[in-house]
């Protein structure tokens, strides 16, 4: 019965501080966020209602650019792509959804919806009109806020927005996922519990390979034994023997090994194919 009264008196005491505070109009959210605290620490709220509300606060005051996925990082396709260039990066990233580009990386020409892929694989299609496969881009500034951004896309019903700078150049992206994270935490489905592999087989003798993937463990797969004396990765060994940074689609042979840049930006390369053939 004690227990009940003292209970009872902690939540009465509580309400009149939430009173208090709220009828003085705080001033600023850590004010809310020690309410909110006390709150849990006498178990009126759980730690995991406690987390959703202080992350709710904290995306009303971040920006776009303050989470964005930055364009280095973003996994891009090119409006020239064959189904098959296609295919690998969709393996490879296991994404849901990719911007499509032009010329140019600042050029999107509009979002491609992997799952709508589907009908192409099975009925074996070799051709096919990407054009007419994409969603539109949905365009925001890096000032956006995230508070209002998911609004935007609970409304909207579009799940990955473009950021561009002041000059309208693609700084980066941001999906719905990204803000519910910045609330809830970390969102974790089937396939993150494992890191995807970075090499993996498309064909008899062709592989996806992330530009990333060491030289020891590119050695360990395919069995052969390139040094590791001047690069560490794949990509570096690419660049240093073609001698520049490439453009997507270029290739050099090496050894038995035939690598063509399925994806980059302008400071790395990020998607390989490895062909496999007979040493000469």
């Amino acid at each position: 019965m004690n227990d009940e009264i003292d209970k009872a008196h902690q939540e009465k005491t509580l309400l009149q501080k939430l009173w208090e505070t709220f009828s003085s109009a705080p001033s600023n959210s850590d004010e809310v966020i020690e309410i909110l605290r006390d709150a849990e620490d006498q178990s009126i709220i759980d730690p995991g209602a406690l987390q959703i509300m202080e992350g709710a606060m904290k995306v009303s005051d971040l920006q776009a650019r303050e989470i964005m996925v930055p364009k280095s990082q973003m996994m891009v396709i090119e409006e020239d792509f064959t189904l098959e260039q296609i295919l690998q990066v969709v393996i490879q990233s296991q994404h849901s959804r990719f911007p499509v580009i032009g010329e140019s990386s600042d050029d999107v020409k509009g979002i491609l919806l992997a799952k709508e892929l589907l009908p192409l694989v099975l009925s074996g299609k070799d051709s096919f009109e990407l054009q007419k496969m994409l969603r539109p881009a949905t365009i925001i500034p890096e000032s956006k806020r995230l508070n209002v951004l998911l609004q935007e896309f609970r409304e909207q019903r579009y799940h990955m927005a473009i950021i561009v700078d002041e000059y309208g150049g693609v700084s980066g992206l941001l999906t719905i996922e990204d803000v519910l994270e910045e609330i809830v935490g970390e969102i974790e489905d089937e396939t993150d519990e494992h890191e995807p592999a970075q090499i993996l087989q498309i064909s008899k003798n062709c592989f996806s390979v992330e530009a990333i993937t060491t030289i020891d463990d590119f050695n360990e797969f395919f069995d052969v034994g390139f040094s590791d004396d001047e690069f560490d990765t794949v990509g570096g060994l690419v660049i240093s023997t073609i001698g520049h940074l490439p453009n997507i689609g270029e290739n050099v042979t090496i050894d038995q090994f035939e690598f063509k840049v399925l994806n980059c930006d302008n400071r790395k390369i990020t998607l390989l194919e490895v062909s496999k053939g007979t040493q000469s």
